[in-house]
């Protein structure tokens, strides 16, 4: 699979691409879900294992990933209204562990997941995205939304989303939520810094790119 996926990001590299928009590594669950073609198994040992292997085959061209949908979504029905009611044991046995694994193999986005976790939506949880994935895991790269999964967007940053897809929707929400005190501008800056921290370090910065041979 790493091998594979090095020739995956070599690929991507010479195209001008420098990230992802995965792997996907949701658990299957229910066998109706209509993307488990891009998940990798039932299995968390499994998912965790070749997802890792995917991000480090594509990280020898120096290509990211963007990990997804972090977390509990296993089903395309109602997505956007889904709540996954999930004990923090199952989370910890069966949900986290491939997310876990590809933070242990270098990835520098995480994407977060459309549905509501025991409540809450997954890009304005703030124990999700702050608590667990940064603090307790130590991540220090940048967090997506998924297209339009920041249902307040000032709510979603203060929590810990840091880019909301797709493209400038919110700006003036943010801009008053952070004159009116209710977003507080530390969060903003936090955000902000952290998109940088990737950034400035990835090829589209620095615009060293190689050439692409296609018959090669």
């Amino acid at each position: 699979v790493e091998q594979l996926y090095e020739m995956e990001g070599m690929e991507l590299r010479k195209n001008q691409i420098d990230t992802l928009l995965g792997p996907g590594m949701n658990i299957h669950r229910n066998p109706l879900n209509g993307r488990n073609f891009e998940y990798f198994s039932e299995d968390p040992c499994v998912a965790g294992t070749m997802a890792a292997a995917q991000l480090k085959g594509m990280g020898k061209y120096g290509v990211t990933g963007t990990i997804k949908h972090f977390a509990g979504n296993n089903q395309e029905f109602k997505r956007h209204d889904a709540n996954g009611v999930v004990s923090e044991r199952a989370l910890r046995e069966i949900y986290f562990p491939a997310f876990h694994a590809c933070l242990k193999a270098g990835a520098k986005t995480v994407m977060s997941a459309y549905n509501k976790l025991n409540g809450i939506p997954c890009a304005m949880n703030e124990w999700l995205l702050t608590k667990v994935l940064r603090e307790e895991w130590g991540f220090d790269g940048f967090v997506v939304s998924d297209w339009g999964a920041s249902y307040d967007v000032p709510s979603a940053i203060a929590a810990g989303t840091d880019l909301t897809m797709p493209g400038p929707l919110g700006i003036r929400n943010i801009v008053d939520a952070v004159n009116s005190g209710r977003l507080p501008e530390e969060k903003l800056d936090t955000a902000i810094r952290n998109i940088l921290r990737v950034t400035l370090g990835s090829t589209a910065f620095t615009g060293k790119y190689p050439e692409f041979h296609l018959q090669e």
